[in-house]
């Protein structure tokens, strides 16, 4: 499982590329969706490799995301609370590891599929280069979690 956050404006994108954010629900500079590993998202996000950044994800950083930027249709926090009430989910723990095994899907909770998160402390690296580059564009492994932790 993939978490995809969108680096870089609307200014200049060529309509393709703006057509593939769109499908991926990347509207906006900050948004992070969850995106399975498959060879269709593989291409999409290839595709607009240089408006994203993205990486694998594991469970407790995606609980912790969660628990901090997820809502639920509505506005609603996604809390342990409303988790056992509306779902059959009894912890926030228990959704993140359903999510990443492909067993559940947020929509079918009614929780929305985008998380808005914060500009990351200290900046971005460069909105304009490849992390091989020393910029913060294109695939970067395991190394999203930290960025996630900068921005949530």
């Amino acid at each position: 499982m993939f978490f995809v956050l969108r680096v870089r404006g609307t200014t200049g994108v060529k309509k393709n590329i703006a057509d593939t954010l769109k499908m991926l629900r990347l509207n906006r500079i900050n948004h992070g969706v969850l995106v399975e590993n498959n060879p269709s998202f593989e291409g999409m996000l290839q595709k607009s490799k240089d408006y994203i950044t993205w990486g694998e994800i594991d469970s407790e950083t995606l609980a912790e995301i969660i628990s901090k930027r997820g809502e639920f249709v509505g506005g609603k926090r996604v809390t342990d609370e409303l988790l056992t009430e509306n779902t059959d989910f009894s912890t926030i723990g228990d959704l993140a590891d359903a999510l990443i095994n492909n067993d559940v899907k947020a929509t079918d909770i009614d929780m929305k599929p985008v998380f808005r998160l914060h500009p990351p402390r200290k900046g971005y690296e460069g909105i304009r280069r490849s992390i091989k580059e020393g910029g913060s564009l294109g695939y970067r492994g395991d190394s999203i979690k930290d960025l996630l932790k900068r921005m949530s």
